[in-house]
């Protein structure tokens, strides 16, 4: 025992620390430790029960909660800052601004001020974003967003997503447009194009503005539309198929209705679960290929997706009659906008070419690897809308099985 206790008062802290550790670790016994270092079993348990109080202190800190971390003065710039934040950072409306400085601080303050702070510091953002030089800006980003019903102005730079423009206007026309495109070209904006909807008044006054800078189109938008109307198609098939269920349950139970009634209902109501389902999954299936073989980033040559395109609207245009209120309107918006919505497919073509000729390789190659490197579905990134669409397939392709 005397022989034990010497070697336990001789070891060292890091030796100690080490033998806490390695019980711990479980690779070896307490009594195998305890005889290697000639120390009592009992030594060995009072090491390793003061590991787990030192992880505690490392991972829950060593301040209690009343605990005074730091302090600072309270100013009525401080306060001007608290307003403006809390708006941006944690997207607090004016009422929530009022109640936060109120309970947290005790101090008082109305809307008024508020919206005074806010406007007041939206002024003097004003004067630095004028003064921003906006000639590296390559490609922009232009939309209408709307606050509540009043139209805002948006551009943004591709690149760094830094806001050159954001105006809220009561027209969206294309004089306004020109007039605030016209105002950043002064401060050196001369992108070498843009991508924007198909908003008439936003490209007519880019037009005005800049002249033959191209307008590429947002192929969001697009998708987003197409999208619609295969769900709403989709919807309508599954309806299809529930009325001939119901009809398909009363004749099972003994009710065929005067003369036959319900067996020529059951018929009618088949042929149009049919024809429902048929032009639900046509329509999915060509918005599929819009969405991913046409309109993807990585994907064919320009010319190619061009040919895929044609196809695409003239498919649309054969199922036009079965429902032309829903199909016509979007497959006109297609063929109106084909070239700009292409036009990023031969932004690519040329970019993969500086690429084969620097590294002296053929464009198919660097196409491949660029097809293959391409996000995958599950990526947020992945193209948006298209997303949300491809993530309903699995649900979908159940819908219709006509009987």
């Amino acid at each position: 025992m005397e022989r034990s206790v010497g070697a336990a008062a001789r070891l060292p802290e890091s030796g100690r620390k080490d033998l806490a550790i390695q019980v711990l670790a479980g690779t070896e016994t307490v009594s195998d430790l305890a005889a290697r270092h000639r120390v009592s079993r009992k030594f060995v348990y009072h090491q390793t029960g003061k590991a787990p109080a030192a992880l505690d202190d490392a991972f829950l800190g060593a301040a209690q909660e009343d605990d005074v971390l730091f302090e600072f003065t309270v100013t009525k710039a401080w306060l001007h800052q608290v307003i403006v934040a809390l708006p941006l950072i944690c997207r607090s409306s004016y009422r929530g601004v009022i109640e936060f400085i109120r309970d947290l601080l005790g101090v008082s303050v109305s809307v008024g001020a508020v919206h005074d702070t806010l406007q007041s510091a939206a002024r003097q953002a004003g004067v630095i974003n004028d003064g921003e030089d906006l000639s590296g800006i390559h490609v922009g980003l232009h939309d209408e967003i709307f606050h509540g019903s009043t139209p805002v102005l948006a551009g943004i730079d591709a690149a760094s997503t830094y806001c050159y423009l954001l105006v809220a206007e009561q027209h969206r026309d294309a004089d306004t447009w020109g007039v605030h495109l016209l105002d950043a070209s002064a401060r050196g904006l001369k992108p070498h194009h843009t991508i924007a909807d198909a908003g008439q008044g936003l490209r007519a006054g880019q037009k005005a503005a800049w002249g033959d800078t191209p307008c590429h189109g947002d192929v969001f938008h697009i998708l987003s539309q197409c999208a619609g109307l295969a769900n709403t198609l989709v919807r309508l098939a599954k309806g299809a198929a529930s009325r001939r269920e119901k009809l398909q349950t009363r004749i099972e139970r003994g009710g065929h209705g005067p003369d036959g009634y319900l067996i020529t209902e059951l018929a009618l109501a088949r042929r149009d679960e049919a024809q429902a389902c048929w032009l639900a999954r046509d329509i999915r299936m060509l918005t599929q290929w819009l969405n991913h073989d046409v309109l993807a980033l990585a994907g064919p040559v320009l010319a190619t997706r061009q040919v895929l395109f044609d196809f695409i609207v003239d498919e649309l245009t054969r199922r036009e009659p079965e429902d032309r209120q829903r199909i016509r309107p979007v497959r006109i918006a297609l063929q109106k906008q084909r070239d700009d919505l292409l036009a990023f497919a031969g932004v690519l073509d040329e970019k993969l070419a500086v690429i084969a000729r620097v590294h002296e390789v053929s464009d198919s190659i660097v196409r491949e690897a660029c097809v293959l490197h391409r996000l995958p579905t599950t990526s947020s990134s992945f193209g948006g809308i298209g997303t949300s669409y491809a993530g309903k397939r699995g649900t979908d392709s159940t819908i219709c099985s006509p009987r």
